[in-house]
């Protein structure tokens, strides 16, 4: 493992690399050892608090140095869920004091991050500008457009976690309590520009509010009906999203890879092989062959890893009739006719068992196509880190050849 050594001032020299080990660390953690029963508080939240964090700090014009501190913070801050949601922020501040001491991080700066840390448990009080961004990341999704499904998944987190079940009357009596009476935005920038869209969720949560009283008025001897298909829709709406940000990983990561070869063989064909002309020049012939033909292959399989991959299955009325196939997926139905499609549609939305058979193959298909994109940009770093080696090996050897005279 490398090693870093970093002071307040020296933390920004190599303090990229340990960002992005930060962010590797919480993807494994969170993919691999945190409960599916954390609907919410999971990777995709921990990123999407990450994306708010980056906001704050440039709306509130942070120096680097803090900057750093913030994301560091920011994808450490709900690990502790792993090893349970009591006191998970004492549990998340160990994970991250481990982690930046495996790296021989300065005490001061692992200091602060267990503070920024801390901050984002609501009972604790708001000391400083840092500790007001991350607490107001945190709280992103009280703004949010999808404040509702954000709503649900946590709502089902808890029954899952806690075995705590609330109505819906109940649910929007707590929404509307903690977001009217006990939150508040501390950073300018989110007053400014995040506390309009918490009003508007307000809003709609007051709106829900009245319709459910209109309801219960009107049905005043009936009990609230549960709905045993919110659990469902919920799960699948939670896999579909982590399938998509899975997906987006792998694409971003062959991308980074294509376009550092690309440059390397630009640097390649327009420095070193009109060189090649040259007598003298001859033995890196061999070596600059063997650099391009890795290269090259890294540049293929980092685009056969992104190539789109769309299954096509037409679907009859037969089929529909038959519960086969699916229509939830554009390549079965995007060459019928729109009259066609939508009988069949109707068919499938009458038939409960059916449209969630539809759904379970469309998440399977979708694990398909991520599997191909791991396995494939598995490979491609494998060629990219061989190649690397044997091109350096090559050119040393060429090297020493001509040194010698040989």
């Amino acid at each position: 493992m490398c090693v870093f050594f970093f002071t307040l001032v020296e933390i920004n020299l190599c303090m990229e690399t340990l960002l992005l080990n930060a962010e590797k660390y919480a993807f494994l953690l969170l993919t691999k050892e945190l409960s599916p029963a954390y609907l919410c508080h999971n990777m995709s939240y921990t990123q999407r608090v990450v994306n708010a964090t980056k906001e704050l700090i440039q709306g509130e014009g942070v120096s680097e140095t803090d900057a750093n501190i913030l994301l560091l913070a920011a994808w450490f801050h709900n690990l502790g869920y792993v090893k349970g949601k009591e006191n998970h922020e004492e549990k998340s501040v160990q994970i991250a004091t481990n982690f930046l001491e495996e790296y021989n991080i300065d005490e001061s700066i692992i200091d602060e991050v267990s503070k920024l840390i801390r901050a984002t448990k609501m009972s604790q009080e708001i000391d400083s500008i840092l500790e007001g961004i991350i607490r107001d990341a945190d709280c992103f999704h009280f703004s949010g457009k999808g404040y509702s499904d954000s709503s649900d998944l946590l709502r089902e987190e808890l029954h899952a976690i806690n075995g705590k079940s609330f109505t819906d009357a109940e649910w929007i009596e707590e929404n509307i309590a903690f977001l009217s009476g006990q939150h508040h935005y501390y950073t300018k920038y989110a007053q400014e520009h995040w506390q309009q869209g918490k009003d508007r969720n307000i809003a709609q949560l007051f709106k829900v509010q009245k319709k459910l009283k209109q309801v219960v008025k009107k049905n005043s001897t009936k009990k609230e009906a549960k709905i045993p298909e919110q659990g469902i829709e919920t799960m699948c709406r939670a896999l579909l999203q982590n399938h998509s940000t899975l997906s987006t990983i792998a694409d971003t990561k062959a991308y980074v890879l294509l376009s550092v070869n690309a440059i390397m063989i630009s640097l390649v064909l327009f420095v070193l092989l009109p060189k090649l002309d040259n007598f003298s020049n001859q033995y890196l012939i061999v070596p600059t062959i063997i650099f391009i033909i890795f290269t090259v292959v890294t540049i293929v399989l980092s685009v056969i890893a992104t190539l789109p991959s769309v299954t096509e299955r037409k679907s009859s009325k037969k089929d529909v009739k038959a519960k086969k196939g699916s229509l939830l997926f554009f390549g079965n139905f995007h060459k019928m006719s729109f009259p066609e499609f939508e009988c069949e549609m109707g068919e499938l939305m009458k038939d409960q068992v059916y449209l969630y058979s539809s759904m379970i193959e469309d998440l399977y298909f979708l694990g398909q196509v991520l599997h191909r994109k791991q396995k494939f940009l598995r490979s491609t770093y494998l060629v990219f880190i061989v190649g690397i080696i044997i091109s350096v090996l090559a050119f040393g050897i060429a090297f020493k050849i001509q040194e010698t005279g040989l």
